[in-house]
This record gives structure tokens, C-alpha cells and sequence, in this order.
């Protein structure tokens, strides 16, 4: 699937295409996003272009096509440039059913039971990259792996979190929250922009992502420029 700045450009070049048949700038594009250099939209239409949204034509400046959209919007949505937030993690599969409402203890779900739980592409542990792409597939999860919520997986790519038990190739069981306490690991947006798979820690207004692996540094950022997308919660390996 898309960060939420890669779908904020698709829609914008989408919308610009509709209205005058001529795709935007990247002075344009910049200003549409409230980005502060053009580097960061190469980065995104690299990021759209190798997901298969978009094709650059050859030969020609500024000449794009959008090949295809979202799944989750609608043929003829009309979108607005700026201001518009979707959620970065996308649709219903993965959630766990709530509980009934009564007084009585709930009974222990059977271990053949399983849930469907989307993964959602690879996640970094190591150098943050544009890692939260589209649903892949889908992989059963035994229920008491999971707490209530919103739950997806995210395939690991990288070494900086092995001192925790997470290794390269490994799949992360993340509940969706928006909130995380120190001490959590977390999947964290950076400037909307990039992902990747850390330990938050709160050093009064910043928020410094933390490696387990004392090869790399921990990275502190100002709390406008991490969205906290969900909080680890279980761990798959495969031999």
C-alpha cells in the first residue's frame, strides 16, 4: 500500500490530469504537498512509479500516466490537493472480533482457530526506506496471537533490531494504534514519508527511535515528524 504522501501525489497528479490533461510540475507538486525540496518528490514518484501507480513517458518533460489507483478509491473520486489524510494502514482484514457483552469469563479460544491477517509489504529494520506498500497477501494468524484491534504483518528486511529477537526475513504481527508507550516497538512514519521498525523512546518533546543493534545510532526526530502507525505484538519465523 501507499504512505500517506505517496497517495496525497497520486491524487494530485490524478486530479490535475482530469482538469487540463497536463500532468503538475515538481514546483507544483512541492507546493501541493508542503514538501521542502524537490528531492522529496523524485523520492515519491520513484516510490509510485516502482509500485506500478505510475508510468513516466520517455522523451518527453514532465510527461506521466496514471496506469492504475488505489483499490480503495472509487472511479471519478473527486480528491483535493491538500488537506486530505487517509489512514496509512488500509482496510478490515486482521481484526479481531469484540467480545460479547457479558459478566461471565470468556472461554479460551480453541488453538486450531486462526484469523486472516493482510501483510502489508516490508518494513525496515535497519535505514528507514518507503516500506508500507499494498496488501501482498494474507497469512493465518492463531487468535491468541492476537489482542483486540486492527492487526496487520510486515515483512522484516534488516539487522538493527536483532539484540530484540527480530531478525532479517522474519514477519512482525503489528496491532494498529497510533500511540505507544517508551520502551514499545513500534512501526514509525518519518515525515510521511519513510518507515521502518524501531524502540520509541520519549526524551521530553523529541522522540528518538532506537535501535537494537549497537552498530547503528538512534535517531531523535521533533514529535511533528513521527506518526506512530502501530505497535509490535507478536513475531513469525519460518526455518
Amino acid at each position: 500500500m501507499l504512505t500517506r504522501k505517496q497517495y496525497e501525489l497520486l491524487m494530485f497528479i490524478h486530479e490535475r490530469l482530469k482538469e487540463s490533461g497536463v500532468p503538475p510540475s515538481f514546483d507544483e507538486m512541492k507546493e501541493a504537498l508542503d514538501l521542502r525540496s524537490k528531492s522529496g518528490i523524485h523520492r515519491l514518484i520513484t516510490a509510485l512509479e516502482e509500485r506500478g501507480f505510475i508510468r513516466r513517458l520517455p522523451h518527453r518533460a514532465r510527461a506521466m500516466e496514471i496506469v492504475r489507483l488505489p483499490d480503495s478509491v472509487a472511479p471519478g473520486l473527486a480528491v483535493r490537493s491538500r488537506g486530505f489524510a487517509p489512514s496509512v494502514i488500509e482496510g478490515s482484514l486482521g481484526k479481531s472480533p469484540p467480545p460479547e457483552s457479558r459478566s461471565e469469563p470468556e472461554p479460551v479460544a480453541d488453538h486450531g482457530e486462526s484469523v486472516s491477517v493482510p501483510v502489508m509489504g516490508r518494513i525496515a529494520a535497519g535505514t528507514p526506506i518507503s516500506a508500507i506498500q499494498n496488501h501482498t497477501h494474507s497469512i493465518p494468524i492463531p487468535v491468541d496471537m492476537l489482542s483486540r484491534g486492527e492487526h496487520f504483518a510486515l515483512e522484516v528486511r534488516g539487522d538493527s533490531m536483532v539484540e530484540a529477537g527480530i531478525l532479517d526475513g522474519d514477519t512482525v504481527l503489528i496491532r494498529k494504534t497510533d500511540t505507544a508507550d517508551t520502551g514499545d516497538i513500534v512501526v514509525a512514519l518519518v515525515d510521511d514519508e519513510e518507515a521502518t521498525l524501531k524502540r520509541l523512546r520519549r526524551k521530553g518533546d523529541s522522540i528518538a527511535l532506537e535501535a537494537a543493534n549497537p552498530a547503528y545510532e538512534t535517531r531523535i526526530f521533533g514529535p511533528d515528524r513521527v506518526d506512530i502507525q502501530g505497535r509490535l505484538v507478536g513475531l513469525i519465523r519460518r526455518y
